[in-house]
């Protein structure tokens, strides 16, 4: 049984007998050292952390990409780049900016924060949880590995059918598209399911849903959108895998099939994906409003409605992708609506960060100096998006770079800043160590004006008639300056990042040392060491507001559990409005076999690109090491 009472906590004990409880305690939790133990730690701090970095990896590596894309358009009629070498480029480009970075990392963010932040001691199915990250490293890396071997898809990171069909598309490329987002999407419904029963679960005594942090809504309503938009995607490459495979006439006319069904399907979970990106990043943009205005959020229902809202309505506009098609007018006109519509949640959310900031002291520190930068671009970015929601004028802008520009604004605008500011904010929790204020400033400066010198000069160059997708121009098009100023912007931006790179390894090994709260936040992250515990919390935390942090700085104590066993991992499980102690969960230990599951996944999904064969091979290795995983045992020692 458990018990909730004030105590001091166990950090601040200097008695033996607090001393060498928090050690045992420690012990039990932490994870295996040395190179074999790279393979084995389930702590979601690790994972988070793995997810995060791993996302920037390819976030970098994509920005290569689009640098060679903008040297390539930099004068007309250039031969940096072969057709089909910049087709391939853009393809893996965009499909990296999407599938490998926005969507990882986001997730990787609620992995490492979310549970801190409703006082757990580690997520629902830590196993699970190191799984998905094995898939998503194995089929990232293995995607732009098709790049350098010469294998790419070159279709674009929309695939659209008949021009990904074997006619038009032989060889491996799009295989490996297929394939690779197919076995993806599988790490992301599993974060999905991960971070939903943990939500709702393992959150500490006393946070009932009306006291979750805001990010932690965003989190929630960013998983749920996974769960019913992830389907639709690993459907439709499944489909086309195996139309290339098996000979199947899924989007084939002559078989019967549609290629429109393709494009409905991919933007069914197309357009709801800029959102499950866009949703958890509201909830940092919030967080860190909340924390440098150091006031309770204005709003605090509507914010969490809005984000519902928004949630609910990006599932009924997938079609504003499609206004060319052919589509029935009555049709598209509830779209044009539905589109329109979603602007007014974000609105609302907008309004309240507004409410929340006016006539406070704010403190401009780098987190808030890009939530400043991310309230420019992304506004803009909205404005623009009402625009193409009109079908007349989305019929005349449709496939050229005014629709680039728009892309990127929304995207960079609502993912990127608030990942920057993230990025910042959550370094001294992850680290130990502050980033350089000085540093960060110019790199938000550099980051701010490299990206609006790159991408607004493409609204012009759209109005002008540019299409996107082409790899070269004619010098009487008159396209020549606007696209020079993109790509001198394009170098501004990747200076602004560099400069954030360099700040944050200098940080990691001689950077200010941070204390547990640094920016006197209120949120339970804080609340624990920084970098966080093994345990994260060594006695779970009572809640009784929405401020808990702010509170504790009145008393000498504060509510902890107790009763909690230190020689095995014991989280506690509550109710799922009130958060009422319920019970007591055992979580399992580090394990290899995780990552060895993940290794037999990727010899069936990568092998499938050659043979279907491969795919029962991968089936059987996988049952065989889930086998392994699950198999019974008693691993903690008794006392």
């Amino acid at each position: 049984m458990t018990d909730a009472t004030p105590a001091l906590d166990l950090r601040e004990r200097t008695d033996d007998e607090g001393r060498e409880r928090l050690a045992r305690i420690e012990r039990t939790w932490a994870s295996p050292t040395g190179f074999l133990g790279w393979f084995m730690p389930v702590n979601h701090t690790a994972i988070g952390r793995r997810f995060i970095v791993t996302s920037f990896v390819f976030f970098l590596l994509s920005g290569v990409l689009a640098l060679a894309m903008r040297l390539q358009l930099l004068v007309p009629l250039n031969d940096l780049l072969t057709p089909d070498q910049y087709n391939q480029i853009m393809t893996v480009h965009g499909t990296a900016m999407m599938f490998l970075f926005a969507i990882p990392a986001m997730e990787g963010v609620a992995i490492y924060v979310a549970p801190l932040m409703i006082g757990a001691r580690d997520m629902a199915f830590p196993r699970l949880n190191a799984f998905g990250y094995y898939v998503y490293l194995i089929g990232g890396s293995a995607f732009f590995l098709s790049l350098f071997l010469g294998m790419a898809p070159a279709a674009g990171w929309f695939n659209y059918v008949p021009l990904s069909n074997k006619e038009f598309a032989p060889g491996y490329g799009v295989d490996i598209w297929t394939t690779m987002i197919t076995f993806i999407e599988v790490s992301a419904l599993t974060a999905a399911v991960e971070l939903i029963v943990t939500i709702f679960k393992l959150r500490a005594p006393g946070m009932s849903l009306n006291r979750l942090p805001i990010f932690v809504w965003a989190v929630l309503v960013m998983s749920f959108m996974m769960l019913f938009a992830m389907p639709s995607v690993i459907v439709a490459s499944a489909m086309l895998m195996m139309d290339r495979l098996v000979d199947t006439q899924f989007f084939v006319t002559e078989g019967g099939g549609s290629p429109l069904l393709w494009q409905h399907l991919f933007w069914f979970f197309g357009h709801p994906e800029v959102y499950i990106i866009l949703v958890p990043a509201l909830g940092i943009v919030t967080t860190i409003i909340v924390t440098f205005t150091q006031r309770p959020v204005f709003g605090y229902t509507a914010l969490v409605l809005a984000m519902v809202g928004i949630g609910m309505v990006s599932f009924g506009l997938w079609v504003h992708h499609m206004y060319t098609t052919g589509l029935p007018l009555m049709g598209r006109s509830f779209f044009m609506a539905a589109s329109s519509m979603i602007a007014i949640p974000s609105g609302v959310q907008v309004y309240c960060w507004i409410a929340t900031m006016w006539g406070a002291k704010i403190r401009f520190a780098t987190p808030m100096l890009f939530v400043l930068c991310f309230f420019a671009v992304f506004i803009a970015g909205g404005l623009t998006g009402v625009m193409v929601a009109s079908v007349p004028f989305d019929r005349q802008v449709h496939d050229s770079y005014f629709v680039v520009a728009h892309f990127h604004y929304v995207l960079v605008g609502g993912a990127v800043f608030p990942l920057m500011a993230g990025l910042y904010y959550w370094f001294p929790k992850m680290t130990g160590r502050m980033m350089s204020e000085r540093l960060g400033w110019w790199s938000a400066l550099l980051i701010f004006l490299g990206f609006n010198l790159t991408f607004f000069p493409m609204h012009q160059l759209g109005l002008e008639g540019m299409p996107r997708r082409v790899y070269t121009y004619v010098p009487e098009m008159g396209w020549q300056f606007l696209n020079q100023l993109a790509t001198a912007g394009s170098f501004v931006l990747a200076a602004g990042f560099g400069l954030t790179l360099i700040n944050a390894i200098r940080s990691v090994f001689c950077g200010e040392v941070a204390g547990d709260n640094p920016w006197n936040a209120t949120t339970l992250e804080w609340a624990t060491a920084s970098p966080p515990l093994n345990s994260n919390f060594p006695q779970p935390p009572v809640i009784d507001s929405h401020t808990p942090i702010w509170d504790w700085q009145q008393d000498d104590e504060r509510p902890v559990v107790g009763g909690l066993r230190d020689d095995r991992r014991e989280t506690l499980v509550t109710t799922l409005l009130d958060a009422r102690p319920a019970m007591v969960q055992v979580l399992p230990g580090p394990t290899p076999w995780p990552f060895v599951s993940a290794v037999a996944a990727s010899v069936g999904f990568i092998g499938l690109i050659f043979s279907p064969w491969f795919y029962v091979v991968g089936i059987l290795a996988v049952f065989a090491t889930f086998v392994l995983w699950f198999w019974p045992r008693h691993p903690y020692r008794e006392e």
